[in-house]
């Protein structure tokens, strides 16, 4: 199979950067921005992606379509290609690269197949690929050859197997450890400046968890930009644990810290506008002064 157009839904922080990397490569990319903010317009442009003005047309028009959306919208998204796909008849590889649960991905999944078409599982880990060796696409299910076909336009893509839920389930833990991190993290700096006790905290952290601090210097200041999107991440670990047995309450807390953060006027920034010489004390400030 030789690719001829690339559909994303939708062309956001991640969204768009991946379509510029494809279009880079060589690939046209196509979106459906119908809905879609003036921001979501404006990257889509800028990253060369061309827009379609319904469903049906994008569907008729692209062989394959990369879902990166928050976790709420991906089963909406699934559901409109799949009315598009009954319409027209067209059949597509539908890759649903959203951070959900493995059994949220197969009801998706299941959307997808019902109106013919083919479904890969794809949870991507890292930042935005604005370079080669910063993000991996972990993919799974057993239409995955095709999305493998992507690596020859700029794309890290790992197989994990034949399972649509596997890749899900990688970025689920992947997740549940470095996005539950940031989550504590940013609760036990607020609860220490409350508590009067802030600079001797970090003063330690400094002495006995250097590597750790320097690693939260680097990433908390931009964190309040991505909370909105990150609570419905939280929760979809959460419900990966249960549906594991095991416990869902770390991350439902963790949901909880990130929902308390969008609350704030900071979670209103975006990577555009956001003050990049903020520093963890005075983001911890201005967080701490908030009612939790």
């Amino acid at each position: 199979m030789t690719f001829q157009r690339l559909g994303i839904l939708s062309p956001g922080d991640m969204g768009h950067t991946v379509g510029h990397r494809l279009v880079e490569h060589g690939l046209p990319v196509l979106t459906c921005l119908a809905g879609r903010s003036q921001r979501t317009r404006d990257l889509a442009q800028e990253a060369g992606i061309e827009d379609m003005p319904t469903y049906e047309q994008l569907v008729q028009q692209a062989d394959m379509i990369l879902s990166i959306l928050v976790p709420a919208e991906a089963g909406v998204a699934a559901a409109a290609v799949a009315e598009a796909l009954l319409v027209t008849g067209q059949q597509i590889t539908y890759v649903d690269c959203n951070a959900i649960a493995p059994n949220t991905v197969k009801k998706v999944s299941e959307i997808i197949i019902g109106a013919g078409s083919r479904f890969v599982d794809v949870g991507i880990i890292g930042a935005p690929p604005t370079r080669d060796g910063i993000t991996r696409f972990y993919a799974s299910g057993v239409d995955v050859t095709e999305f493998e076909r992507l690596k020859r336009y700029g794309l890290d893509v790992r197989v994990v197997g034949t399972e649509i839920g596997q890749a899900s389930g990688l970025k689920m833990v992947y997740a549940a450890m470095t996005k539950g991190t940031t989550a504590l993290s940013t609760e036990l700096l607020i609860a220490a400046r409350r508590l009067g006790l802030y600079d001797v905290l970090v003063q330690e952290l400094r002495e006995s968890q250097a590597e750790r601090y320097t690693a939260l210097e680097r990433s908390l200041p931009a964190m309040p930009t991505k909370a909105r999107r990150w609570v419905g991440e939280m929760e979809e670990i959460a419900q990966t644990f249960e549906d594991l047995r095991l416990t869902p309450r770390i991350y439902q807390g963790a949901a909880d810290i990130y929902r308390f953060v969008s609350q704030n006027a900071l979670a209103d920034e975006t990577p555009e506008t956001l003050d990049r010489n903020r520093t963890v004390a005075q983001l911890i400030q201005l967080l701490s002064e908030g009612e939790a």
